[in-house]
């Protein structure tokens, strides 16, 4: 079954908070949700649908349904990490085909900097997990798994240092009209090239920000959707597929949307030349640029290329790009930044971006998610969205 046209996402909030050492997870998923809602013009007991992945505090969806009162006929808790929102969109869209709901709810939140999570040091799993004996004894960490990624691009692409700053310069380059934004001043290539290094190849500004905060989206029938009064957005395409190490056998210059944007992209029945506007998730700036030759916007080996020289900039490259500011520069919400790729394709797509970097006349956009590591195991999730 096909969710082509048989969903819209009709509402989105992003928490304006980067730091909140006074509000629990829970509450912040609940203000999230309220303000997704108003958004749409809808209420709590609209909602028949919840979405909600491992960053819901308790027994997740069980917790978060009786805390926001909510009576609700469908749940889902799918976890892929970073890209799980992306997933929820689509599960959604596809509930709402099948009859299952009408109006579903996704939120994401955490405070992960108020907790004093740096993302610098190895992840505790616990004993339990199958990967942990065969990898905890070499301390892997998130950011020299990426690292690893990079380097191997390097070297069998030529890609430079040089060309995955401009990544960050792009991103910068937006988040100086976002007033929420972490790192709100722009960067060069020279001040990226000499930041720190924390694991070679990546610098300090090739990471990015750790935040606290959250989003929400409110996916409905078109139905619905149309009598809302904001512009209809339509679900036109989805992709999902996880990647793991097979074996010993991984390539580090392939990620999960090798296979998540093909699905997409046939579904929605476009092409990547025929994408306005590009949500890409950015953990690192290697991150993206996986992920742009994955998806197809260049070929593999062409991604350092394909970034340079501003191509990414909203006005001046021909794929604008996370004009929010992405997780380099704006926030990156409990280490999971898919949801705030969906919400600004969505406000691209509405015409409700800054004026200094909307996209004239935005009809596509994607929006692309990674959870976990692309050094090791990975989700990813690929959606397009058209203004209808």
């Amino acid at each position: 079954m096909t969710i082509r046209g048989k969903a819209c996402i009709a509402g989105v909030w992003e928490h304006p908070l980067r730091k909140a050492p006074d509000c629990s997870v829970a509450q912040l998923h609940a203000e999230c949700a309220k303000g997704a809602l108003a958004d749409a013009g809808l209420s709590k007991d609209d909602v028949d649908g919840y979405f909600c992945a491992g960053d819901a505090p308790g027994l997740g969806a069980l917790s978060m349904i009786e805390y926001m009162g909510l009576k609700v006929r469908h749940v889902d808790s799918t976890e892929t990490g970073g890209s799980s929102y992306l997933i929820h969109v689509a599960h959604a869209a596809q509930a709402i085909a099948a009859g299952k709901c009408r109006v579903a709810l996704i939120t994401l939140a955490g405070r992960p900097r108020a907790e004093g999570s740096s993302g610098t040091k190895p992840r505790n799993w616990g004993v339990n997990i199958p990967d942990a004996p065969y990898e905890m004894p070499y301390g892997p960490l998130t950011v020299n798994m990426y690292a690893m990624a990079a380097m191997r691009h390097m070297y069998e692409f030529g890609t430079t240092s040089e060309q995955l700053a401009w990544i960050k310069v792009a991103a910068s380059q937006h988040a100086q009209y976002n007033p929420n934004a972490m790192l709100p001043t722009p960067v060069t290539v020279e001040e990226v090239l000499a930041s720190p290094m924390i694991a070679d190849p990546l610098h300090r500004l090739d990471c990015c920000v750790v935040s606290d905060g959250g989003g929400a989206l409110v996916v409905t029938s078109p139905e619905i959707a149309r009598d809302l009064g904001k512009p209809t957005i339509n679900i036109l395409g989805s992709g999902e597929s996880p990647k793991g190490l097979a074996g010993g056998r991984i390539d580090l210059t392939t990620t999960g949307a090798a296979w998540s944007g093909p699905a997409a992209f046939a579904e929605a029945c476009v092409k990547p030349t025929d994408i306005d506007y590009a949500s890409i998730y950015d953990s690192f700036t290697i991150t993206v640029l996986l992920q742009l030759e994955d998806l197809g916007f260049c070929a593999k080996g062409d991604g350092g290329r394909f970034v340079a020289d501003g191509n990414l900039i909203s006005g001046v490259g021909r794929l604008p790009f996370n004009t929010d500011g992405g997780g380099l520069c704006n926030n990156h919400p409990a280490n999971r930044g898919g949801m705030t790729k969906v919400i600004e394709a969505v406000r691209q797509l509405r015409g409700e971006a800054h004026p200094k970097v909307q996209v004239p006349n935005c009809r596509l956009a994607l929006a692309q998610g990674t959870g976990g590591s692309i050094g090791t195991r990975h989700g990813s999730a690929t959606l397009i969205l058209e203004r209808g």
